[in-house]
């Protein structure tokens, strides 16, 4: 696992942690900044399917696969984890990660649980300094956008509530290898298997 990717999964890792204790895809076409159309060319990026996460996702290459359980003795339980990594030319990192929690977990607290992973994040390193975060819903489901720099490099990523799992669906680069499109393309071609 190469450098970035290692640090990608640590601080997503990390964050799991915190949160959840109960007390359209546009096929390639994405729109930047200018409002000019960016083609994406999607015969490139592999179709992935997660069976643990049913779940579909586009990646850049095919993903490596991480699957692990972690005790949390501290709170009584065991965290389980899929982590599928890819990377674009070694400049951007791409990264699902499907973390399931005990079937205890209350849904109502979805958007706390949420806050919680986004400040878990956070509080991982000082230098971390959010740029952007916002509450919506994808396929009815309570989600996190967010933004992070931390020096030089860009982390920036959706997190999901479903029941008892939480879907990460991040990128990571170094500043000057800032692909919005790609991000966009990537975290658009997220779907649910029916």
């Amino acid at each position: 696992m190469k450098k970035w990717q290692k640090q990608l999964f640590f601080l997503s890792l990390c964050s799991l942690l915190v949160p959840v204790l109960p007390a359209s895809a546009m096929d390639g076409e994405q729109q930047n900044s200018n409002n000019e159309i960016v083609q994406i060319s999607s015969s490139e990026w592999k179709e992935f399917h997660s069976i643990v996460g049913k779940c579909t996702l586009k990646f850049p290459t095919s993903p490596e696969h991480i699957s692990e359980k972690m005790s949390v003795p501290e709170e009584g339980y065991d965290l389980k984890y899929d982590a599928y990594i890819s990377s674009e030319d070694q400049k951007n990192v791409y990264m699902l990660l499907i973390a399931q929690y005990p079937d205890f977990v209350d849904q109502s607290l979805a958007q706390a649980s949420l806050e919680g992973f986004l400040n878990g994040i956070l509080a991982n390193n000082p230098g971390n300094q959010l740029l952007f975060a916002d509450m919506l819903l994808v396929d009815g489901n309570p989600a996190l956008d967010f933004f992070i720099r931390t020096g030089g490099v860009y982390f920036k990523g959706r997190a999901i509530m479903v029941q008892n799992h939480l879907y990460l669906m991040a990128m990571e680069c170094e500043v000057q290898n800032y692909d919005e499109s790609g991000y966009n393309y990537f975290v658009s071609s997220f779907k649910f298997s029916k």
